[in-house]
């Protein structure tokens, strides 16, 4: 069992590591956004000339900040869930309702790592429409959701096997 918290302890370092660094990303890729889409604003109706690029640039940088920050949704049960039939039964009874679930999803996490990253390997063959980069690198975007997520998955699933409750941490910048 000494082991096992060991594990679970590096695991939870790790996936706040990452949360952290992705955090910090995403911050950028939002501004980054908000940026190419009051330039291309001002470039329509000021100057009467849209540019063709960003849109997709604006695209491309939310389904990254999107990536960067799941796993720490998933890790504080930040997405929508409907939780009455785990909060109405027995608590050893939901908590293994909640093991099953949470195995399910690693399930569906893992494959959707690997097809995340067939969709990488054959982003190298098209380009973006509007700029001459290759669409893997806007679709690594899916592979490290999936794959953060799978981490957070296993330290979940660990917590639920050792009867530690799981407690929100928000990861908001990196001094914080």
């Amino acid at each position: 069992m000494g082991a096992l918290r060991r594990f679970l302890s590096l695991l939870e370092t790790i996936n706040t590591l990452v949360m952290r660094v992705g955090a910090n990303i995403a911050w950028v890729c939002v501004a980054l956004m908000v940026i190419t889409i009051l330039m291309q604003v001002v470039m329509r109706y000021v100057f009467n000339s849209a540019l063709p690029w960003p849109e997709e640039v604006a695209r491309a940088l939310m389904i990254w900040m999107m990536a960067l920050v799941a796993s720490q949704a998933y890790r504080n049960q930040a997405f929508v869930a409907i939780d009455m039939l785990p909060d109405a039964l027995p608590p050893a009874i939901s908590r293994w309702l909640q093991l099953l679930l949470l195995l399910i999803a690693g399930v569906v996490l893992y494959k959707l790592f690997f097809l995340g990253l067939e969709f990488f390997e054959r982003g190298f063959r098209t380009r973006a429409a509007s700029f001459k980069l290759p669409r893997a690198w806007i679709y690594l975007a899916m592979p490290v959701c999936f794959g953060t997520m799978l981490l957070v998955n296993i330290e979940l699933v660990l917590k639920n096997l050792m009867g530690i409750k799981n407690k929100p941490t928000h990861i908001l910048l990196s001094g914080e």
